[in-house]
């Protein structure tokens, strides 16, 4: 997919505080958008010991934007990073249910990140 395509399907914006990224994802996180999502997240490892993915205004997720996620999971544990979530949405609750991940993710505080 060409990035001005990817960039009709979902907007990544970053923003550093301490050891602490929010990255704050806004459209549909699936197949075609889900390499470009992990190309802007993975170098923010292992500089920042916690990502947070805020999934508020994602608004549809297949299984390649699953996939993302899980694979930011590995690297951060690997990189020695944590990733986390924040504000899910009830459909996204349900896919990350039935997939058994919510037990995997840290799911924080709907109210903002603490540092």
């Amino acid at each position: 997919m060409s990035p001005e395509a990817v960039s009709k399907v979902i907007t990544v914006e970053i923003e550093k505080q301490g050891a602490v990224a929010t990255v704050k994802l806004r459209g549909r996180l699936i197949a075609g958008v889900n390499e470009y999502v992990y190309s802007q997240v993975r170098p923010l490892m292992p500089e920042m010991k916690r990502v947070v993915l805020d999934l508020g205004e994602v608004t549809q997720m297949d299984s390649m934007g699953l996939g993302a996620m899980v694979r930011l999971y590995v690297s951060g544990k690997s990189a020695g990073s944590s990733v986390e979530l924040m504000h899910i949405g009830k459909r996204i609750r349900e896919v990350l249910g039935i997939t058994h991940l919510l037990d995997v993710f840290t799911i924080i505080g709907e109210r903002g990140v603490k540092l």
